[in-house]
């Protein structure tokens, strides 16, 4: 009897202990989630074109990575023949990302700029499968069609002419970019620490843009400066970090979908701060997305 009350004891505490993890782990992701819904909000307002934003972005985050790494001493070694090509994809795929995502903010609201790009889940739920050794699940399937409902109730009319509908779709592609740049990075998620890879994104993102100083010449940041100082620290240095370091610990559609939360943090900076209020339809549809978000975080916790 003793022996069974023993094994009972220890079989209780690693269950406790193996969800520690995992609930820390969730917590970690989330808050990764919240400081890179700020970047609707700084999208929005920063008064620059969307590739000088990006550029000095890049610039300010990979400072604070840079000392960030060194005082952790993290190792910046990394196998180039293995992991270079996918560092330079993942790096090409974010300036993309961020751009055209930057593009849809300033043409449309943050609500809408920020829902077409999360029909990444979806996209993601699909393209997986073709890059990685896991199985559509039926789950996920429903899950990217509840999203895709939430999105109908958010965005416009659609007409090519509005320029609402052209940066929901610059959203869309938006969205394209950033769902393969996180299945590459999943597949090459050995190459080293987050922070490290991140590093390499962002110096690929920096050398890719430099021509756009030519592109753009003369213009004045003085005034824009605490902004971009926000958005990268917070929003990228922080945010993508705690974000890419999650995809050790679950699978990347599971990601994507609890990530969808950030256009409803999106939309209650947007209220806060820019007075984007959104009308009923929106809430539904924000509600809508919610809900996949609330369903995915119980159906992808560990065995018990």
């Amino acid at each position: 009897k003793d022996q069974n009350i023993f094994v009972y004891l220890n079989f209780k505490s690693k269950k406790l202990k193996s969800k520690k993890p995992y609930l820390y782990n969730l917590l970690v992701l989330n808050i990764g989630v919240l400081f890179i819904s700020t970047s609707g909000v700084l999208g929005r307002y920063i008064a620059l074109p969307p590739p000088i934003s990006i550029w000095f972005r890049s610039l300010i985050a990979i400072l604070i990575l840079l000392l960030y790494c060194r005082y952790k001493k993290f190792t910046f070694k990394i196998e180039w023949k293995k992991y270079g090509l996918a560092v330079f994809c993942s790096g090409f795929l974010m300036a993309l990302h961020w751009i055209t995502y930057f593009f849809a903010l300033q043409w449309s609201n943050v609500a809408i700029g920020m829902l077409s790009l999360f029909t990444y889940p979806i996209i993601t739920v699909f393209l997986e499968p073709l890059f990685l050794p896991v199985k559509l699940q039926k789950r996920h399937l429903f899950l990217g069609i509840l999203i895709l409902f939430g999105i109908y109730f958010l965005v416009p009319d659609f007409n090519i002419q509005n320029t609402s509908t052209q940066g929901l779709l610059i959203g869309l592609f938006s969205a394209v970019s950033y769902s393969l740049r996180n299945i590459i990075l999943k597949k090459s998620n050995a190459m080293g620490n987050e922070s490290v890879q991140m590093i390499y994104q962002l110096a690929v993102v920096i050398i890719l843009l430099l021509p756009v100083h030519w592109i753009y010449p003369n213009i004045d940041i003085r005034s824009q400066w605490p902004y971009l100082l926000i958005l990268g620290i917070f929003t990228t240095a922080i945010g993508h970090t705690l974000f890419l370091g999650s995809f050790s610990h679950f699978r990347i559609s599971t990601v994507s979908i609890i990530s969808s939360i950030q256009p409803l943090f999106g939309v209650l900076l947007g209220i806060f701060f820019l007075s984007e209020i959104p009308d009923l339809k929106s809430m539904l549809g924000g509600a809508l997305i919610l809900s996949t978000v609330v369903i995915e975080s119980r159906s992808s916790k560990p065995d018990k």
